[in-house]
């Protein structure tokens, strides 16, 4: 796998004890973490290592993942969950696929997170042409 070590063995261990849950009850209090899935630029896989941090480690107790793929293809647990509950999207590039997808199908999003944004601030950015990159979301658009 691709994911770093230490984050498999938490999922997997967590998922042998019985702890994972596809879909949080609707009434519980979390906020929902929707990741960039583009595998295109190395930015999105940064937003989905930083969102599984998020998820796994910094604040396990208080965040669920909205898997962005099934979101945008009409996931009525993840919209009704993005709904009535705050989001924080992080999205790889400009594009902001994550963002546009969740205001467009559910609501604005809560924080919004660019990932080739946060890095070129670092003055550590490599950018391509917007017309270099496919659009890998046109169900967004």
């Amino acid at each position: 796998g691709c994911w770093p070590r230490k984050w498999r063995r938490a999922s997997t261990a967590r998922a042998k004890a019985g702890k994972a849950q596809a879909m949080p009850d609707l009434l519980e209090r979390k906020v929902g973490i929707v990741s960039c899935s583009g595998e295109e630029l190395a930015e999105g896989t940064v937003a989905r290592l930083a969102a599984l941090k998020v998820l796994n480690e910094l604040r396990p107790r208080d965040t669920v993942t909205i898997c962005l793929p099934l979101f945008l293809a009409g996931g009525a647990g993840d919209r009704a969950f993005a709904k009535l509950h705050p989001t924080i999207t992080v999205d790889g590039c400009d594009l902001r696929c994550a963002a546009h997808g969740t205001e467009k199908y559910s609501n604005k999003p809560a924080a919004s997170l660019v990932v080739n944004e946060l890095v070129a601030e670092c003055g550590l950015a490599l950018r391509l042409p917007r017309k270099k990159r496919r659009n890998i979301c046109p169900a967004v658009l």
